[in-house]
């Protein structure tokens, strides 16, 4: 079993030339995990420990104890994607949902939550239309959320007294 303690960050960030040996493909709620066990795309069984709080990403990559370096995908799941028109209206809904703390992925005149059908008949009450396809979802990380982060912790140690 591949065994991952390391998580190097984002392909895109740095590690473009970097030969991928393998990918694991998970959906959103697997990759908020912080102990992930699964079979990697190539068929592998792979436990994945990162920390806890930072979520896995869709491009990131992970080193294994053997040396393997495996990307994460993401797997289409159900969703709604909800389309407008313009882009006032655009931003009620984004408004509206934001009040309610729904995780929102966000695009150009269209956002991406999971399925809700209170949420569904808020944004049609909008005139909003919406598709109910299978898709990745990779909602915004929030105000709150970490831009990024690695697999190790940095410490700060003061040796001096404060006055």
């Amino acid at each position: 079993m591949l065994q991952v303690f390391e998580r190097l960050g984002l392909k895109s960030s740095g590690h473009k030339q970097q030969v991928i040996d393998d990918s694991i493909t998970l959906d959103f709620d697997t990759r908020q995990k912080a102990r992930i066990k699964g079979t990697t795309d190539k068929g592998l069984a792979i436990a994945i420990f990162v920390e806890r709080g930072h979520p896995l990403k869709i491009g990131d990559l992970l080193k294994s104890e053997c040396g393997q370096f495996i990307e994460v995908l993401g797997s289409p799941e159900s969703v709604t994607t909800a389309v407008a028109t313009d882009w006032l209206t655009f931003s009620k809904v984004c408004y509206h949902l934001g009040n309610r703390h729904t995780r929102l992925q966000v695009g150009e005149l269209w956002l991406r939550f999971q399925p809700d059908h209170v949420l569904a008949e808020l944004v049609l009450r909008f005139g909003l239309t919406l598709n109910h396809q299978p898709e990745i979802f990779e909602p915004e990380s929030g105000a709150y959320g970490a831009g990024h982060s690695h697999g190790h912790h940095h410490g700060h140690f003061h040796e001096h007294a404060h006055e």
